[in-house]
């Protein structure tokens, strides 16, 4: 009988896992509480920027490269710089879910959506089931798995934004509609790690907003539609403190350029680069005067509150704890981006379906800024003080540490060369049935 990979989550990590599991030849069973996959990859959008440049080119030399692929099929813009970043592509968010999803089900995974599971079975250390309930219908999904990744993320519920943000501002998790999000893992007993401010507060907001690019001057959808970006100066008295920007999970924009201009980028909506704006405020800069959130639609009060529920790992993403539960994206620890959980995502698919074929789980080579991100991150969370922290491959502290370990570069020949030297090229791509 073949082997079967459950995956729970269904965002950018989610998907990853589950394609990088039905790779090997496992049967794959998906399911996502909300009707969409990719989370808040339906708002995102920015790829290949920084750091993000390495990690995308060793994937794909890894063999774990198809999504990264679809990305770059589906973008607006390519090779553009922002404060701050270099090289970035954004991906068109009216797009990339549709094109993910038939990437998904053409591999041959089954995915549910708006089934979010309420209940997991146990057994001798092992989830050997999860039970999951569908939406506006009186009826349950029982799933047997032999594996299970956990990527159901740390965001809200709305609860932690009430007391921890500025109160639930509408954003794309859409919690009242679907319900909050669901650790397997949690429900297992593992005790989850919650990240923190610098201030000794709990969490971190989401990092940027959407507007209705037709609700912003002509010359800037002009500008942004051309170039993909938009800087506009802020005027003094109506700038945003540099504190303000501590917040935000996104530490990389945390840059005195973002207090003092506003920075727009195409996304198919203009991707605005804060974490909130009061729009009382954000209607007096030039080219804002009718400016409308389209996410959160409360954008002008906050956003959404992360880094709530993260799990004790290895570097090879299995749960402490557990037999057979891998962690992937926000569970996997203090990782903020897309890129990010596609690469956690694909080590976790493709260790939980080594697993479940009496395979040893691999370890991504500390010679590869995927490999040193994993296992730098799962050190820093084990201290106080790098639970205050986010690490990221385009900015802030983990960019910082792959250009002092000459971790970063932007020559694909060079990268795929290294990826050679550490014995890990097409390692993603193998099947084993």
């Amino acid at each position: 009988m073949m082997k079967k990979v459950v995956i729970v989550g269904g965002g950018w990590a989610g998907s990853a896992a589950a394609l990088a599991a039905r790779n090997t030849g496992c049967e794959v069973e998906l399911f996502e509480r909300a009707d969409m996959l990719l989370g808040t990859g339906l708002v995102g959008g920015i790829m290949r920027n920084n750091g993000r440049f390495t990690a995308t080119e060793e994937m794909i030399a890894m063999g774990g490269g198809e999504l990264f692929e679809i990305c770059d099929a589906c973008a607006r813009h390519k090779n553009i710089e922002f404060p701050g970043h270099k090289h970035a592509s954004l991906y068109d968010v009216s797009t990339i879910e549709p094109a993910v999803r038939r990437a998904l089900l053409a591999a041959g995974v089954k995915i549910h959506l708006m089934a979010r599971i309420n209940d997991v079975i146990v057994e001798d250390g092992k989830i050997i089931k999860v039970i999951a309930g569908v939406l506006h219908k009186d009826e349950e999904i029982e799933a047997y798995g032999d594996g299970f990744v956990d990527a159901s993320g740390t965001a809200g519920p709305q609860g932690n934004c009430m007391k921890y943000g500025n109160g639930c501002a509408m954003c794309i998790y859409r919690c009242p509609t679907f319900g909050p999000r669901f650790s397997i893992a949690a429900k297992a007993g593992v005790k989850e790690i919650i990240g923190e401010k610098a201030d000794g507060t709990l969490g971190a907001m989401s990092g940027s907003c959407k507007l209705h690019k037709d609700s912003l001057a002509p010359e800037v959808r002009e500008e942004l539609e051309r170039t993909g970006v938009c800087v506009i100066a802020v005027p003094p008295h109506l700038q945003k403190s540099m504190e303000s920007l501590g917040q935000k999970a996104c530490q990389q924009y945390a840059l005195k350029e973002f207090a003092e201009n506003i920075v727009l980028l195409d996304t198919g909506h203009a991707k605005l680069m804060s974490a909130y704006y009061p729009l009382e405020l954000l209607r007096q800069i030039p080219g804002c005067a009718n400016a409308r959130f389209e996410d959160p639609y409360a954008g002008g009060i906050g956003n959404s509150m992360r880094y709530f529920g993260m799990l004790p790992r290895d570097n090879a993403l299995q749960v402490q704890s557990l037999k057979n539960v891998f962690c992937a994206g926000e569970k996997a620890g203090l990782l903020v981006g897309h890129t990010e959980a596609i690469v956690t995502g694909t080590l976790a698919g493709h260790n939980a379906a080594r697993l479940v074929l009496g395979l040893e789980p691999i370890q991504i080579s500390p010679e590869l800024a995927c490999g040193d991100a994993i296992a730098y991150v799962n050190e820093k969370m084990k201290t106080k003080a790098g639970l205050t922290k986010k690490y990221t491959f385009s900015g802030s502290v983990y960019f910082e540490r792959m250009k002092n370990k000459n971790l970063y570069s932007t020559n694909v020949e060079e990268i795929k060369k290294k990826v050679i030297q550490t014995n890990m090229r097409g390692i993603f791509a193998k099947r084993f049935d």
